[in-house]
């Protein structure tokens, strides 16, 4: 299982990233940790807008990097319904990537 997840940093801005463990990701994001992603040593997190569990790296990574080319505005859109992210991407419909609503950012850091 691969997970994609959206999170805010602090300035208002989005950092969207791609793992197998999600909580360890994200606490090592949150706390700025060795090998977090240079975007979140610089941009303070402070919350988790949105999570997809998908059923392959593959599926994970194409997600991923579609999400990152996003406009900000189609962005907050897939922010608030989550669910839809099919109707974003149809070329991934041959892909399962379920949102998760049940992982809190609290439950992370």
């Amino acid at each position: 299982m691969f997970w994609v997840y959206i999170l805010h940093c602090e300035d208002g801005s989005h950092y969207t990233g791609m793992t197998d463990d999600v909580k360890k990701r994200i606490h090592t994001h949150y706390h700025r940790l060795k090998n977090c992603a240079k975007y979140t040593r610089s941009h303070k997190v402070d919350g988790l807008c949105a999570l997809w569990l998908c059923d392959c790296e593959s599926a994970a990574r194409k997600l991923e990097f579609r999400i990152k080319k996003l406009t900000k505005e189609k962005k907050l859109l897939l922010i608030n319904e989550p669910e839809r992210v099919s109707e974003f991407f149809p070329a991934l419909s041959e892909y399962s990537c379920s949102p998760v609503t049940d992982i809190k950012f609290e439950d992370c850091i």
